[in-house]
């Protein structure tokens, strides 16, 4: 009987402890996981300068179709295709003989008509005395006078058609307008040109200067009259600052550009309007018909900045979760008033010192506890540059 009763005694004293153990088990199972460890960034602030882009076509200064202003055949081509000339430089040649005989018979007519001048001079001359002593009526001295005036007149015109001929002979030999690259040159030594050829003989560029033309969004075009002083649209142009032109190999161009025109009006058809922007070109580097973007300045004089990793999107609006003295974070959202390759700038919704997480936002929740890990501003703009 004793030994029963202390069985007894044993297996209630396991049942305890077992009764135990498993209340503990329980005990820990409905405890919370623990806080997660995530980089916090510290909202900082500094001047910044950010771009933004416009596609652009570029032309030259000058870019001129080199036509003939006689028809004749192709007598010379004194330049290659690709050749840089300068204004005056001859270009091309058309066969003159046909011109020159024109300025000999123009020639011959003006000395005709000279000598007519001379013959009806001499009539005149004749008559007057015989008028004065009423030999002969002074009808015929007035029809001599006429005959004169005719003369002279007829001269004259001579005079001015030798003129157009030696024109037309100037006109046989093509310079340069202006200087510049010369094109593609479609005719051969021996081709027949006309005035009315629907191709010209060549295009002549003045690349000196080169125009980089991109449009401007209303939205954009508003802003930019907003952010720019001055009373007129002028005034606005020159106190916006240079513009860079990044070419196709996404180098950026060394010379700076400035802001030179604006369209009178919008085209109704893209809802934009046109502005060109000039760059210096004294190494001939650009080419009419190389495209390009335009890069706009913007400047900030204190930007609040962010990192673009540290934020999230929910129905077109920006978020980011903001660490609380608690140690819990809150989504909040902010504005952006532009943004580089790598970071937000901040117009509304965070100040400086402000803390923000800075990764692992899809596994947070709204009031979630997390143990931060501060990262360095410094390390981060060292690995990604603003």
């Amino acid at each position: 009987m004793k030994l029963l009763g202390s069985t007894k005694i044993i297996v209630l004293f396991a049942s305890i402890i077992l009764l135990q153990n498993c209340t503990k088990a329980a005990e820990s199972s409905n405890q919370a996981p623990p806080a997660p460890e995530l980089p916090v960034y510290t909202v900082t602030s500094s001047p910044a300068t950010i771009y933004q882009e416009f596609p652009t076509a570029l032309e030259g200064k000058n870019n001129v179709e080199i036509r003939s202003q006689v028809d004749g055949y192709l007598d010379k081509i004194y330049v290659e295709e690709g050749s840089f000339v300068r204004a005056g430089q001859p270009l091309f040649k058309i066969d003159s003989r046909s011109y020159g005989e024109q300025v000999n018979m123009a020639s011959a007519n003006v000395q005709a008509a000279q000598a007519n001048i001379q013959k009806a001079k001499v009539e005149v001359d004749r008559l007057e005395p015989l008028v004065a002593a009423k030999v002969v009526s002074e009808v015929q001295l007035k029809t001599a006078k006429a005959n004169y005036a005719a003369a002279v007149a007829a001269a004259a015109q001579a005079k001015a058609s030798l003129g157009n001929a030696r024109i037309n002979v100037g006109f046989t030999t093509i310079v340069a307008p202006v200087s510049g690259y010369i094109g593609r040159i479609p005719y051969k030594k021996g081709s027949l040109i006309s005035r009315t050829d629907p191709n010209p003989l060549t295009l002549l560029s003045d690349i000196s200067e080169i125009y980089a033309y991109f449009s401007l969004s209303e939205l954009d075009f508003i802003a930019f009259q907003n952010k720019y002083s001055g009373a007129s649209l002028e005034e606005k142009l020159k106190n916006m600052p240079m513009v860079e032109l990044v070419i196709a190999d996404n180098s950026i161009y060394p010379e700076k550009g400035r802001m030179s025109i604006v369209d009178g009006q919008f085209d109704k058809s893209t809802g934009a309007i046109s502005v060109r922007a000039v760059f210096p070109n004294t190494q001939g580097a650009l080419r009419t018909g190389n495209t390009g973007r335009i890069r706009m300045p913007q400047l900030f004089s204190n930007a609040v900045i962010i990192p673009q990793e540290s934020t999230f999107e929910i129905q077109d609006k920006t978020y980011v979760y903001v660490l609380g003295k608690d140690g819990k974070v809150s989504s909040k959202p902010v504005g952006i008033s532009g943004k580089t390759e790598n970071y937000y700038f901040i117009s509304e919704g965070l100040s400086k010192g402000d803390k923000i997480v800075y990764t692992g936002l899809g596994s947070l929740k709204e009031g979630a506890a997390i143990h931060p890990k501060p990262i360095s501003s410094d390390s981060l703009f060292r690995a990604k540059p603003l």
